[in-house]
């Protein structure tokens, strides 16, 4: 068999997409059979194994890509365990001569990746990888001084200015399917469902696969995208895309979504919309950039002088904020439709990493872990930024001394309590005045909307004006050592 005709493993990692699948198309394009393989070897993610939500969303994003492959006519095979031996035990099964695959850039995955590329090349196999889930390297994108970038209006212009994203790719009709039939685990095999059923919700929310993000990506651009730069910071409505764990999982291609919302004829407010949010694409870019350039900011803050930081150790402090019972409504509101959900509003994200970092002065790693285990789109790289973002220790991050205000932030976007009486129904009735501070409500009041403080909801567990003065003294600390 000459080796342009040999079978090619196609190893899908977070590329769980057929469309715009660059190692999926190339290896259809090399002319031999395509075996689609899937590995689950969670013991190779480092310190960052795949949490509760993501597993949730893995096993359904792995049937929806295996019933999609099957009716291209090369079914998904599934394996466990070490990669690189899981590579090598298909490679004889099949007399494969290349295996393809979507980069990944988390700093453990990387070093894997490295390893097993060299491994393989080294048995005589073809091994190519292709970037899937970037429209930019972070290479590609560096300062005049050939260095990584650290602000992100800088990066985003000149990644802008310089780059145009590749276009998609064209979908596949069909795939050469292999002659023998190859052995696989079933996707219950891999035993990713949580045995208790907390995903209800999750359930009730998303739709994983390919299909669901096309239908959210088509949602936000048929009339969400009009009302982007508003409606994005009022939680209590559909305003933003909701596209983010598709992204994580790449059941879409940040340059699907690129090039469909830039081709969307909008009014001028709709472009203003699109060019905010394709903003927000890059951002998620410069995460990227970010982790794969100071891999040590996933448990490290980029900011040395915040390794000095006094952060305190509460377990009690720290589950009322888990379990949103913090006494402060919208902090209690986001918490909760993070564990029903798996997803959390991105006004409200801002809010609750605040309140935990600054209000409460506990680690930002203890927020970054809980967001891990229980969000739908745990990305490495985005909730790194995101959280050292919102503790003042990493890049672009906000001044350590602009600490959110929940109650503030909760009367200018969710006025009313809408959302509020949606996730701390135990308050619904207040009035809207008081519903942000029910602790400032008069007694008779609190009486007749069946609110008991202390006991059918929580008092606050901080007073936010000693708070903020605490977080502020405490950055001062850090900083006159750091001179």
């Amino acid at each position: 068999m000459p080796p342009s005709a040999s079978p090619v493993v196609v190893w899908f990692r977070q590329d769980l997409r057929v469309e715009d699948n660059p190692a999926l198309v190339n290896a259809v394009e090399r002319g031999g059979p395509v075996i689609p393989l899937f590995i689950w070897s969670p013991a190779e993610e480092g310190n960052w194994e795949s949490g509760g939500a993501t597993k949730w969303w893995l096993h359904h994003s792995l049937e929806n890509l295996s019933e999609t492959l099957k009716k291209l006519g090369s079914p998904l095979i599934l394996r466990e365990g070490d990669s690189l031996k899981a590579l090598r035990k298909v490679i004889k099964e099949t007399g494969a001569g290349a295996v393809f695959w979507n980069r990944r850039y988390e700093p453990s995955t990387i070093e894997r990746d490295k390893n097993i590329k060299s491994s393989l090349k080294d048995d005589g196999i073809d091994v190519q990888s292709f970037n899937g889930s970037l429209l930019f390297e972070p290479w590609q994108i560096m300062n005049g001084k050939n260095e990584p970038y650290k602000v992100f209006t800088a990066f985003y212009k000149n990644a802008t200015a310089l780059i145009t994203p590749p276009t998609p790719l064209d979908r596949l009709d069909k795939l050469p399917k292999p002659k023998e039939k190859i052995e696989s685990l079933a996707v219950s095999d891999l035993k990713l469902m949580p045995k208790i059923k907390w995903y209800l919700g999750m359930t009730e929310e998303w739709t994983p696969g390919e299909r669901g993000a096309k239908e959210n990506l088509d949602n936000f651009i048929d009339g969400v995208v009009d009302d982007y730069i508003g409606d994005r910071n009022i939680p209590s409505v559909v305003g933003t895309s909701k596209i983010s764990p598709y992204l994580h999982f790449g059941e879409i291609s940040p340059r699907q979504v690129w090039y469909a919302v830039k081709a969307k004829d909008k009014t001028s407010a709709g472009r203003d919309g699109k060019n905010t949010y394709l903003k927000e694409i890059v951002w998620r870019e410069f995460a990227y950039h970010l982790i794969y350039h100071f891999p040590h900011t996933a448990e490290k803050p980029l900011r040395p002088e915040f390794e000095k930081f006094p952060w305190r150790d509460d377990k009690a402090l720290l589950e009322a904020w888990q379990k949103g019972m913090t006494g402060y409504p919208l902090v209690d509101a986001g918490m909760r439709e993070l564990w029903h959900t798996g997803w959390m509003h991105n006004r409200i994200r801002m809010v609750v990493a605040s309140f935990l970092v600054k209000d409460l002065i506990l680690p930002w790693q203890e927020g970054a872990k809980w967001f891990w285990d229980t969000l739908v789109d745990a990305d490495l790289a985005s909730n790194t930024l995101g959280w050292q973002w919102s503790a003042g220790c990493g890049a672009d991050a906000a001044p350590y001394f602009r600490v959110f205000n929940p109650i503030l932030q909760s009367e200018k976007f969710d006025p009313k309590g809408k959302y509020i009486r949606k996730w701390v129904p135990e308050i619904a009735k207040l009035e809207d005045k008081w519903i942000h501070k029910p602790w400032e409500a008069p007694e008779l009041l609190l009486k007749a909307a069946g609110v008991e403080l202390g006991k059918t909801y929580p008092k606050p567990i901080v007073d936010h004006s000693f708070a903020r003065n605490r977080a502020l003294e405490a950055f001062k600390q850090i900083k006159s050592k750091s001179e």
